[in-house]
């Protein structure tokens, strides 16, 4: 691998989390000792890989600008867009000056704190040299069902289908061009489909299953257990 390539990070921050009924964005609720974007952003940190983390965060966020994170020298804030692929854009842009079209793009959720810095590693080392970039994912354990309401239409070959987890990792310019040409497009739910609507083929790399969103309350828990885990 060229010794010139650059790591950065992205971390899409400007949603507010409706599921989790709180009453604040999910990134800022309380996890063990910090919030939950403060563990997620000293995952990413920790690596020890990143150039910079651009975080998209909502220009009327009034909880960013108390963290202690906010400040770290290797931390970047961009303005958040409506929708995830604008956020990601923007942090794009936000590095535009100094990341090259080569440098590889880690994006994470911001509501995925227990990322642990063996599996940026695993995903970084598995892909450096690959032409397109892929996605840390988890194969399917269970009976997948086709629904439409409330009745089955059919059973899904589970051998085919993986659950998609982040970090997401590609070239910058091709993900900058990607996410461009596919601004206002609904179906684009993670980088991943971005490049495949440009004919792409995203890698999978099979990811650890504590990597989890968090996006219901009883999430909150369950990632503080697994932070006691880790830790352990």
């Amino acid at each position: 691998m060229d010794s010139t390539i650059k790591f950065w990070a992205v971390v899409p921050a400007a949603g507010v989390g409706k599921r989790m009924n709180a009453d604040r964005p999910k990134q800022y609720l309380p996890l063990a000792d910090k919030t939950v974007i403060e563990h997620t952003l000293l995952r990413l940190l920790s690596a020890e890989v990143f150039t910079a983390v651009a975080v998209a965060i909502s220009i009327e966020d009034p909880y960013w600008p108390e963290l202690a994170v906010a400040t770290h020298p290797r931390i970047i804030t961009a303005a958040g867009g409506k929708e995830r692929a604008d956020s990601v854009l923007s942090a794009l842009h936000a590095i535009s000056g100094a990341a090259a079209d080569d440098d590889w793009v880690l994006v994470h959720d911001a509501a995925r704190p227990c990322l642990t810095a063996a599996d940026i590693h695993l995903l970084i080392d598995t892909l450096k040299d690959d032409a397109v970039g892929g996605i840390l994912a988890l194969s399917s354990h269970d009976t997948l069902k086709n629904v439409q309401g409330h009745s089955i239409l059919g059973t899904l070959d589970r051998s085919h289908i993986w659950r998609a987890l982040t970090p997401q990792m590609f070239r910058y310019g091709v993900l900058k061009t990607a996410l461009a040409t596919a601004q206002g497009n609904l179906a684009i739910t993670d980088e991943a489909s971005a490049l495949e609507l440009q004919g792409l083929q995203p890698k999978i790399v099979e990811g650890r299953p504590d990597n989890i969103k968090i996006t219901r309350p009883e999430d909150l828990a369950l990632a503080q257990f697994y932070l006691g885990q880790q830790h352990d």
